[in-house]
């Protein structure tokens, strides 16, 4: 048995997030964990390489990363780009993600001691397909949300549309696909990450914010 409240001391070595599609990764140094983003534009997908501090990742380390890779004329600017970016990463079919995304930032300021809301965070990485891997291959590859919290704490966040509990375009329930979300919230959660899921539905009702 595991606690899936002890929160452990191991900290993020590569933050891969905003992406739409897969990324085509490659290891520049396996000894030293050195990956690359091969092919597409530079910005097609975010890569966050720096240290995360014990107090976990806030927007002010967020926002000096980007102004440091992406220089711009004033100090305006690039928080808005930054944004624009983030927010051009949700899928347009899900107004739920998009509509939390806006809330949380308009919100909360967001003030730069928040914690960093990132979106769309690859949490497993395989060059084959799931076709191809077959029964090992492994299931959820993006989290629709990540938090990192002081003293480790890892927070996911959780949109679920209709696709995540049905086939054929929401016609039919599945109930293998929920045995699956289940379960890879039981390896989230013993991995020391805390799930929290919403509903498409009651997500569609907040406020939405303009971009």
């Amino acid at each position: 048995m595991v606690s899936t409240r002890w929160h452990g001391t191991r900290r993020p070595k590569n933050i891969i997030f905003a992406s739409r599609t897969k990324p085509d990764i490659r290891f520049r140094s396996s000894v030293d964990n050195d990956i690359e983003i091969v092919g597409g534009h530079a910005d097609d997908t975010l890569v966050y390489d720096r240290d995360v501090p014990a107090e976990g990742l806030r927007w002010h380390h967020l926002h000096a990363w980007w102004k440091d890779t992406h220089p711009t004329s004033n100090d305006t600017d690039f928080r808005d780009d930054l944004y624009k970016r983030l927010l051009k990463s949700l899928p347009e079919k899900s107004p739920g993600q998009r509509n939390f995304f806006s809330a949380y930032h308009h919100l909360l300021g967001p003030s730069p001691d928040d914690p960093a809301l990132l979106p769309e965070v690859w949490l497993h990485w395989d060059h084959k397909t799931v076709r191809e891997r077959g029964p090992e291959a492994l299931l959820r590859s993006r989290m629709d949300f990540l938090l990192l919290l002081p003293h480790g704490q890892r927070v996911v966040i959780e949109v679920d549309g209709s696709q995540h509990y049905t086939r054929d375009r929401g016609q039919t329930p599945d109930t293998g696909k929920y045995a699956e979300m289940v379960a890879a919230d039981r390896d989230l959660k013993l991995r020391d990450y805390e799930v929290f899921r919403f509903g498409h539905d009651e997500l569609a009702r907040l406020l939405t914010f303009a971009a």
